[in-house]
């Protein structure tokens, strides 16, 4: 039996970093997890092929040594999903899906000859057996949440490691919280299962065995879910493994409340993390209130992204506009923090309902849904029927974004940053990937760019006044040539 692992490519979005990847000659962020995990969940003696569509193509001569094709996807891939299940239908292969995309909106798939949803590690081996004795169900669902402890070490090897900015791996699923705009809980629970030190050290063992020197995403959608076994088991662990094994660093994604626990974040930056991207959305009491963000609240925004900065940090930031509670003052509101807060890579999306959650139940009830939601962050498009009217909406978010990424604002936002920024110690970035990132951000953005002037400015400042973080200092002005292009081909070009 041999199986075809395909992941759609993304659109061109915020998050792809498309334009940004190509200063280093990579082709995607990183590899698709969930299907390296679901490939181990196969039986061994399958044949298994990863074909991952934002770095590589899907060819007729793959089809044909295929006898099955497994596909996974988000919301956001759902047209390139069904171009390759089209292609894979004309040549006349067994089509099996499942991921966050299928387990959402699988009565839109009638096509899919088996969907395999909710949490692979219950779900694949129920497939698996019954497909083995030619007797396997269309969909195979479950409302139980898997034992991660049970979960294999993702086969690494389907992938071609040089295609990717970056590796990944999750430690624990599901959040203690309940935004009303976040579909997390609905699809893994409000109390966090983690997987053992033993398994994260087992996964990053191969990654580096690999020859993989470089970031490692952990993708929790909250890190920090289980603070205790954080604290006293896997950190400290991590801490004493890259004593061992240099080379890597870590980012991951964790609640605002990472700021009240100095303890925590100082065993987080000692264990490699130097990134985390924080859920801000606004602040806005009442729209905080409202979506039943409950953590951001009665709180220090600005002060929290600060300590974190300070303890070696840096914050990326979600921000959302669109709640019934915000007024046209919202907008300019969002700019002032973004811009005082030196979160650099700030990204702003329109609210939108997903399936599942509380607030796509509210405004269904409301009859104020509009569409399926799309799942990307680039347009200005939404779901729902805003409160203060669609285009008074869509032209302050137009607002926000022109100014967040106009080129004077953003290379201030890396000098306040830097300013702040204060790591224990920088890994050598000067490997060859780095090497080749900065001659093209020097002839790309230094010379031709329209930016440059500001591109200078902050270079030479970080020479002079912080050398040692002048890496950080090119990865994000890369960073902004990506987001600029991904604003002014998409949104402030787009009419309303």
């Amino acid at each position: 039996m041999n199986i075809l692992l395909v992941y759609p490519e993304f659109p061109d979005t915020f998050w792809s970093f498309k334009h940004a990847l190509k200063f280093a000659h990579k082709k995607a962020s990183s590899p698709p997890l969930g299907l390296l995990t679901a490939a181990a969940l196969l039986p061994t003696e399958w044949g298994k092929r990863l074909l991952d569509l934002n770095v590589t193509r899907l060819t007729a001569k793959d089809l044909a040594w295929a006898d099955a094709v497994f596909v996974s996807a988000m919301l956001v891939q759902k047209e390139a999903a069904r171009q390759v299940i089209a292609r894979c239908q004309q040549a006349g292969l067994r089509i099996i899906a499942g991921g966050p995309l299928f387990t959402s909106e699988y009565e839109q798939f009638e096509e899919i000859d088996h969907l395999v949803l909710n949490e692979g590690e219950l779900t694949i081996p129920l497939f698996v057996d019954d497909f083995a004795r030619g007797q396997a169900r269309r969909i195979y669902t479950t409302t139980k949440f898997a034992d991660i402890q049970k979960s294999p070490v993702p086969l690494w090897e389907l992938a071609d490691m040089r295609s990717y900015a970056a590796m990944s791996l999750q430690y624990s699923r599901g959040c203690p919280f309940k935004c009303e705009f976040c579909n997390v809980t609905t699809l893994f629970g409000h109390k966090p299962r983690v997987k053992s030190t033993a398994q994260i050290l087992a996964e990053l063992d191969g990654l580096y065995d690999r020859g993989w020197r470089g970031s490692i995403f952990f993708v929790d959608d909250n890190f920090i879910g289980n603070k205790k076994q954080l604290k006293t088991d896997l950190l400290p662990a991590l801490i004493k493994w890259q004593r061992v094994r240099a080379g890597l660093s870590f980012y991951t994604e964790a609640s605002i409340n990472l700021a009240d626990d100095a303890q925590l974040v100082e065993m987080m930056v000692k264990a490699g993390f130097d990134t985390v991207f924080v859920g801000i959305e606004t602040t806005n009491e009442a729209s905080l209130s409202e979506a039943s963000k409950y953590q951001n609240q009665n709180r220090n925004l600005l002060g929290d992204v600060k300590k974190l900065q300070r303890a070696g940090l840096q914050v990326q930031g979600g921000f959302i506009v669109g709640f019934d509670s915000d007024t046209p003052a919202v907008f300019q509101s969002q700019i002032d923090f973004i811009q005082k807060s030196g979160i650099v890579t700030a990204m702003v999306g329109l609210l939108q309902a997903l399936p599942g959650t509380k607030l796509y139940e509210h405004l269904q009830l409301q009859h104020r849904l509009v569409s399926d939601t799309t799942g990307d962050n680039v347009g200005i498009s939404t779901n729902i029927i805003p409160i203060m009217g669609l285009k008074s909406l869509q032209e302050g978010y137009k607002k926000i974004l022109q100014s967040i990424y106009a080129p004077e604002n953003y290379y201030q936002r890396i000098k306040d940053f830097l300013q702040e920024y204060h790591p224990p110690k920088i890994k050598s970035a000067m490997g060859l990937g780095y090497k080749i990132a900065l001659f093209h951000a020097i002839y790309r953005i230094g010379i031709l760019g329209k930016e440059r002037i500001y591109f200078w400015r902050v270079m030479l400042w970080t020479l002079f006044k912080r050398p040692r973080l002048f890496p950080q200092a090119v990865t994000l002005a890369i960073y902004g040539y990506h987001f600029r292009i991904i604003c002014e081909r998409y949104i402030v070009c787009e009419s309303t």
